[in-house]
């Protein structure tokens, strides 16, 4: 019988070394551990395992077909080495008995109940948008203007300082300005009020009447400067207040009127106190609209709504 001695690192390995050099199978062999073998501290100083291979009677490495088969393929090929005893036969795994599966909901209806405690939830924290309280709009009531009492012009020599720088003021403009211009003036202890004439006074009223207007700010402003009660300035030209004053009237009864059919509000135009003041004026009598003004100076408005 043919034996040899092999050796490894481990006696899997020295096993494995010895079929090599047999040419045999690892159940052709009987096997005979001579030494363990060890690794030593730290890898070093360790001995070898030790194994003798003794090939069995009626085999010979010559007579084998198969190629040289290492200890692991044996193992995997169903073989066993000669010094392992026996082992018990493998029992079959028995099949698991699967449970039934449970029918699955469809998928419509897990979506929308999924989605449907999302939405909830969003609707709930979705804060809702807080109504601004809008300003109730504050109607005015105005007193029926009172006429202008007739123009009496008062003689030079009985004006007044006010009026005096009034007239100084007028005439440097207008002068700038270069147009000629003619001055009178009413005198009052509420009011002083300054007629100019001339030819080309368009120039001095502007686009109705906003360089009159600016004119009759200024000089306001001069004649007031220093006093301790208000002296109200009036400037006219070619009769422009009350021909203004008398086309501000029939405008708000055209836009009455037009409150009226459609039953929605009508906002002027941007218009000036006094201006304002004819507007609510002219419709306060009214029964069935009412006035009131919107806005701050100078795009204060006047609006007209049904009652």
């Amino acid at each position: 019988m043919k034996s040899i001695e092999s050796s490894g690192k481990t006696v899997k390995d020295a096993i494995n070394q010895g079929v090599k050099e047999l040419g045999c199978d690892p159940s052709d062999v009987d096997i005979e551990v001579l030494e363990m073998g060890s690794p030593g501290l730290f890898g070093m100083f360790g001995k070898l395992a030790r194994v003798k291979l003794t090939l069995r009677e009626g085999r010979d490495s010559f007579d084998i077909d198969l190629p040289a088969m290492t200890l692991e393929a044996a193992e995997r090929k169903g073989g066993k080495p000669a010094h392992r005893s026996e082992e018990k036969p493998k029992q079959q795994p028995q099949p698991q008995q699967q449970k039934p599966a449970r029918p699955e909901p469809r998928k419509a209806e897990a979506q929308a109940a999924a989605e449907k405690p999302a939405e909830e939830k969003a609707r709930k924290s979705k804060p809702r948008p807080r109504k601004e309280k809008q300003p109730a709009p504050v109607e005015v009531i105005v007193s029926e203007l009172e006429p202008e009492a007739p123009f009496v012009e008062t003689p030079e020599e009985a004006l007044t300082d006010d009026a005096r720088r009034a007239l100084a003021f007028l005439n440097g403009l207008t002068e700038r300005m270069s147009v000629p211009v003619e001055m009178k003036v009413c005198e009052s202890p509420e009011q002083l009020r300054v007629q100019m004439l001339g030819d080309g006074m368009s120039v001095l009223i502007g686009r109705r009447g906003e360089t009159l207007d600016a004119l009759q700010y200024l000089t306001s402003l001069t004649v007031n400067r220093g006093r301790e009660d208000y002296l109200r300035v009036s400037l006219d030209t070619e009769n422009y207040r009350a021909k203004r004053e008398e086309a501000l009237r029939k405008l708000a009864a055209r836009m009455a009127n037009r409150c009226r059919k459609t039953g929605k509000r009508v906002a002027l135009e941007p218009m000036n106190p006094y201006e304002r003041r004819i507007l609510h004026s002219a419709l306060q009598g009214d029964p069935s609209v009412t006035t009131h003004s919107e806005g701050e100076e100078p795009y204060r408005r006047v609006i007209i709504t049904l009652k």
